[in-house]
């Protein structure tokens, strides 16, 4: 039997920052224990030092088979010093440190240890498939790779378990994402006479101001969740001494069931005016399960037994690759469940409890046990 909780702390240990990535390592090195479980094993390429693994195992024609996804790379550390070695792994106090120890090494440890217990027993089951990307922390780049190429290399899955941080309360969906860049344009002049320009930054910082005060969710009263805009970032000018005649600025929407990103666009639209432009950058949809799926239903009534997990139904405010995975297998019923605290993605001496990746083993075990009816 495989201990998740050391698998997390070898999987801490291979530095997978992102960027570059370098997971191929770390993803060669699961393979390798899926492979002598039983598992037939695909490594996809996305770069130099970088792969993606998909793992299948068992498999019938009367039912697709569970899927759980998650990435092997993390985020940078940071400019503030940790306090502990962020790739040794330590335990202190029932808490397991690392970058990658929350988002998401321990839920991606979590998962295999239970394939690798139940592979001698799925043989002539609906079986299991694991997709183990690379490039997550970027946009999802692994999974939109997969998604993309011919031959369906991604096969079926008629549920899936993505084990981003959730303290192993399963969550029945994700926001989406839009990203925009907004331009704002001026005529330059030298600094002393600015009289003879036309600042592009005054007219985005004006335009910015606007969207502080955007409440995208007034009057509206959505399922799930609540529409939110956050402005990443402003540049503009090239010197002090010149009017600036460009400025940028982007722009981070998180998405929910019931907002359209023509109707964003059009919101955009009408706050910049005469002042700035807007141009899409990326999108990726929100993802929302019903919560009256039999599986769905069964998951919440067993993470109530093993985690004391409450019972409403709700959303993850960040995106994951669940995005790109859902649409691929025909959008089955998904949940985002995993042992990670979202406080702690991305954050100066991150670290997941030890207790909740033991809980996590436990639930993923007992999930794919009944979807395989072993």
């Amino acid at each position: 039997m495989v201990d998740a909780v050391e698998l997390t702390r070898s999987l801490i240990r291979y530095e997978t920052i992102n960027p570059p990535g370098n997971e191929r390592p770390c993803a060669e090195y699961l393979g390798a224990m899926l492979e002598a479980a039983g598992f037939s094993i695909r490594y996809d390429a996305m770069g130099d030092n970088r792969a993606n693994l998909i793992a299948r195992i068992g498999g019938s024609t009367e039912k697709k088979p569970l899927c759980f996804s998650g990435h092997t790379d993390v985020v940078p550390l940071g400019a503030a010093p940790w306090t502990v070695s962020p790739f040794a792994a330590d335990i202190a106090d029932g808490k397991l440190y690392g970058r990658g120890s929350t988002d998401m090494k321990g839920g991606v440890a979590a998962f295999i240890a239970a394939a690798i217990e139940l592979a001698p027993r799925l043989a002539n089951t609906p079986g299991l498939v694991l997709v183990i990307s690379a490039g997550e922390e970027t946009g999802c780049d692994g999974v939109n790779m997969l998604a993309a190429m011919e031959g369906n290399v991604l096969g079926e899955a008629g549920a899936m378990v993505v084990a981003e941080p959730t303290s192993n309360r399963p969550l029945i969906g994700h926001k989406g994402v839009l990203w925009v860049e907004g331009l704002a344009l001026g005529v330059t002049a030298h600094g002393s006479t600015p009289e003879k320009g036309d600042n592009a930054v005054y007219k985005a910082a004006r335009v910015v101001s606007r969207l502080e005060r955007l409440d995208l969710g007034a009057g509206r009263d959505f399922t799930v969740g609540v529409p939110t805009l956050n402005v990443g970032w402003l540049r503009g000018g090239m010197n002090v001494n010149s009017v600036p005649d460009e400025a940028r600025f982007g722009i981070d929407i998180r998405m929910v069931p019931g907002i359209t990103v023509d109707e964003v666009m059009a919101r955009l639209a009408e706050i910049g005016g005469t002042d700035a432009s807007f141009t899409r950058r990326s999108h990726y949809p929100a993802v929302w399960s019903d919560p009256s799926d039999p599986w769905v239903a069964g998951v919440f009534e067993l993470m109530r037994e093993i985690a004391g997990a409450p019972t409403e139904p709700t959303i993850a405010t960040y995106f994951t690759d669940a995005a790109a995975l859902t649409k691929a297998y025909g959008h089955p019923p998904t949940l985002i469940l995993g042992p990670g605290e979202a406080s702690m993605a991305h954050q100066t001496d991150e670290f997941c409890y030890v207790s909740r990746i033991e809980e996590a083993q436990v639930a993923f075990t007992q999930i794919a046990r009944e979807w395989c009816g072993i």
